[in-house]
């Protein structure tokens, strides 16, 4: 049976990563978004046909996010040299093109597991969507079938709700009152 992770703290991690130029590597952890929002997720392997869609709609709203103080950061099982070279592949050849936030390599499927989403005979994560607040409490997680991508928009309205500061009944969005 798997363990509860909302309403927990998070489990921290330590990754590399490529950051979202293509260029540069780096190092993230969970200490590293202490004081902000974050939209932690998963994915199941580069150069495929879903996840460009979900990391490059993701990067086009990363306003959005940063507007309500909160960051991204994707997670693969795969190389940060393949997330580097996926980077630096144009998006109309099946790439991602720059992009506004870094991709993590999670070569040991440590963090995959701790998060639940390591599919652990095929050694990939699952299409995992995490927010994690300011202290690190986990806050909300859907974890969902390799062939279904992920709403922007259920992403962030999500956010805004647990940021409402009270009861948001079904189909609420912004501007909307809580009960």
């Amino acid at each position: 049976m798997a363990d509860r992770l909302v309403g927990k703290k998070a489990p921290t991690f330590t990754m590399e990563t490529v950051l979202g130029n293509g260029e540069d590597f780096g190092k993230v952890s969970l200490e590293d978004y202490r004081g902000k929002w974050l939209v932690l997720f998963f994915y199941p392997m580069d150069f495929t046909f879903v996840c460009p869609t979900e990391i490059t709609a993701l990067s086009d709203a990363y306003e959005q996010f940063a507007e309500l103080d909160a960051d991204i950061l994707g997670v693969s099982t795969d190389s940060v040299y393949t997330h580097r070279a996926w980077i630096n592949t144009p998006r109309e050849q099946n790439g991602l093109g720059k992009l506004k936030f870094p991709l993590a390599a999670d070569l040991t499927h440590k963090v995959s597991h701790d998060y639940g989403v390591l599919v652990e005979e095929q050694g990939v994560a699952q299409r995992g969507l995490f927010i994690i607040d300011p202290e690190g409490e986990l806050k909300y997680q859907v974890v969902t079938d390799d062939n279904v991508g992920r709403s922007v928009d259920e992403t962030l309205r999500v956010l805004q709700a647990l940021q409402a500061g009270g009861l948001c009944p079904a189909n609420w969005k912004p501007g909307m009152k809580t009960l």
